[in-house]
C-alpha cells in the first residue's frame, strides 16, 4: 500500500522490450536506503516489484496485463517518474490509500495558472471511472495524491501547489501529455458490497445467501450506519 506522498524523481536507464513485457532499470537515491529484493515501488503509481538492484538504480518488470493499462509503455529513455516505496507499518499517513492499481491512463486537457496554484483538467480514458471521482475527495494521477476540486460528464480538476509541482513529473506535463490515474479504493468497495449479486444483508453482515445482492435503506438504519 502506498499514500500518494512522491519520495524522489527517478530517472529511466533503461528500457528493455519484448512484445507487450518490458523490464525497466530506474536510477534513484532515497528510495534505495533500505532496498530488497521483493520489495514494491510505485513507479508514476504503477506498484511494481524489484527484481534486482545496485547502489544508483533498480530493475522492475512490467507484465502485459500492466502495459497495457498504463503509460508506462510511453516512456523513453531518460523520462522522469514519479517514485514511493511501500507505506512502513507506523509511518505517516500523509495522502490517502493508493493501492498502485491503475484503473484507467487519461489526458491533461489544460494547464491553467490560478495565482500561486495550476489546475489540470484531466479526462480519463475509461469514463466510468469517474463515478468513483467526487468534488474535494481523492484521486491519484501518476501515483500523486490529490484532491478533487470539480467534475463533470467527462474531466475533472485537480489545483497543484508549487511544492507539489516542483517535487513531482507533473512539473513536466502539458496539455495532451496521458497520466496514470487511479480512484479512492474505498468507492469501489462500497459500490462491491451494494451490488455483489450473491450477497444479501443478514445478522450485521453482508453473507453470501442468495437474497437480492443490495445493502438496504432499512439495513444502514439498523445497524447504525444512518
Amino acid at each position: 500500500m502506498f499514500t500518494g506522498i512522491i519520495e524522489e524523481i527517478g530517472t529511466m536507464r533503461r528500457i528493455a522490450r519484448s512484445g507487450q513485457a518490458m523490464v525497466l532499470t530506474i536510477g534513484a537515491r532515497r528510495v534505495l536506503d533500505d532496498v530488497k529484493l521483493g520489495d514494491s515501488i510505485a513507479v508514476n503509481g504503477v506498484c511494481l516489484t524489484v527484481v534486482s538492484f545496485d547502489e544508483s538504480s533498480f530493475t522492475v518488470d512490467v507484465m502485459p496485463e500492466t502495459f497495457r493499462r498504463t503509460n508506462l509503455e510511453r516512456l523513453s529513455t531518460g523520462s522522469p517518474v514519479n517514485l514511493e516505496r511501500a507505506m512502513a507499518a507506523g509511518g505517516r499517513f500523509g495522502g490517502h490509500i493508493v493501492q498502485g492499481h491503475v484503473d484507467s491512463t487519461g489526458t491533461i486537457k489544460s494547464r491553467t495558472p490560478e495565482e500561486n496554484a495550476v489546475v489540470f483538467r484531466v479526462e480519463p480514458h475509461d469514463a466510468g471511472m469517474l463515478k468513483y471521482v467526487i468534488p474535494h475527495g481523492s484521486i491519484t494521477i501518476d501515483g500523486i495524491s490529490l484532491t478533487v476540486v470539480d467534475t463533470d460528464d467527462a474531466t475533472f480538476t485537480v489545483s497543484i501547489i508549487p511544492h507539489t509541482l516542483a517535487e513531482t513529473v507533473l512539473q513536466h506535463k502539458k496539455a495532451g501529455d496521458e497520466v496514470n490515474l487511479e480512484a479512492d479504493v474505498l468507492g469501489k468497495y462500497i459500490e462491491r458490497l451494494m451490488t455483489y449479486p450473491g450477497a444479501t444483508a443478514q445478522h450485521g453482515q453482508v453473507r453470501g445467501r442468495g437474497g437480492s445482492g443490495r445493502l438496504t435503506e432499512a439495513f444502514l438504519q439498523e445497524n447504525g450506519f444512518m
